[in-house]
């Protein structure tokens, strides 16, 4: 991956983040939301972003329904925001390594016999 993809991962995962603090109105994006990775073609047409929600799986479920009907607006945002020549499209996905850590700690502890 090439210096200016990474930069422009990490830019349009700040933009991404500001917009959800700031201009994203829709209530299914009010739970405890973190961006924890965006990854962008090389020819810069699609973005995967990683989503992680704190919550249960009809919170995550609506959480992500949320995104994808802000894609478009958060398209144009982040498009004229960073700059762009194309508006790449957004693809959001559930991100669960939070939950994955958490529960191997869990069995870490476990195995040590700490509590």
């Amino acid at each position: 991956m090439s210096r200016r993809t990474l930069r422009l991962n990490r830019a349009i995962q700040q933009e991404i983040s500001r917009l959800l603090e700031k201009d994203l109105n829709d209530p299914r994006l009010t739970s405890l939301i973190s961006i924890t990775e965006v990854s962008i073609t090389e020819d810069l047409r699609h973005v995967r972003v990683y989503v992680s929600v704190m919550g249960d799986s009809a919170t995550q479920t609506e959480t992500l329904e949320g995104f994808r009907a802000a894609s478009g607006f958060i398209r144009k945002e982040v498009s004229s925001n960073l700059k762009m020549k194309h508006a790449p499209e957004f693809d959001f996905e559930y991100d669960d390594s939070i939950e994955r850590g958490a529960a191997m700690l869990k069995l870490i502890d476990q195995v040590t016999g700490r509590d």
